[in-house]
């Protein structure tokens, strides 16, 4: 069994996984920053873990947090509810702080919550505090994608629903073009985001990559295998 620990891990998608990895036995370090998020952790078998990834000194905290963690997932974001600032400091800032601590803490594996259409330059929205959203998802990809001390993975979910999961998506890359056309569904509940996180953990061939994610048609583990698992032999 493995330790996971989760920075952002009082999120909807967070609290999800959390309760499929320990409902699989592994141990969950969710990484919070309010003492009051600490039940409902506890509550889907997580080990609440206090550190703000704002404070000038969360690299050190983040680092303590992580040791003897196999894995980190990073799914914080500074929420609808906040301003230009603090998608910044947040959004961007807390991934880059979180992926220096993982290293400083030994830890290879990351993944990294995003969503589609995060890589494109400019989405070209009249929304101030969405096209900083953007900017700050986009930067931190880019800042993890450049990186050789990780294992990293990037998710790049569509538009997210509390839906009852429906255990299968469609894989792959580009979907901001293809939604755009109308060729797919635009959204995915999070509980199918949460079981897909957790399958890309088990898949070292997801490794290195960035992978769209929308409600389809194959079965969660059977859809990352096919893209990503090592072929087998006949």
């Amino acid at each position: 069994m493995s330790t996971i620990a989760i920075v952002g891990g009082h999120g909807k998608i967070a609290l999800l996984l959390t309760e499929r990895l320990s409902s699989a036995g592994h141990t969950v370090l969710n990484v919070v920053r309010d003492a009051r998020h600490e039940p409902d952790v506890l509550e889907r078998g997580g080990t609440p873990l206090l550190a703000d990834l704002e404070a000038a000194n969360a690299v050190e905290h983040l680092t303590e947090r992580f040791q003897n963690a196999d894995a980190v997932v990073f799914a914080a974001g500074a929420g609808g509810g906040s301003g230009v600032a603090r998608k910044h400091t947040v959004d961007y800032l807390g991934s880059v702080r979180s992926a220096d601590a993982a290293v400083a803490a030994g830890v290879r594996r990351f993944v990294q919550i995003s969503f589609i259409g995060a890589e494109q330059d400019e989405l070209g929205l009249d929304d101030e505090v969405f096209t900083a959203y953007h900017h700050a998802k986009r930067d931190a990809d880019r800042a993890l994608q450049s990186r050789d001390d990780l294992d990293w993975t990037i998710v790049r979910p569509g538009r997210l629903t509390d839906d009852p999961a429906c255990g299968s998506v469609a894989l792959g890359t580009g979907f901001a073009r293809r939604t755009a056309e109308g060729g797919a569904s635009d959204s995915i509940a999070r509980a199918d985001v949460a079981a897909l996180l957790q399958a890309v953990l088990d898949e070292p061939g997801t490794v290195g990559r960035a992978i769209d994610a929308l409600e389809g048609t194959a079965a969660i583990a059977a859809a990352v295998a096919q893209l990503f698992g090592v072929p087998q032999s006949r």
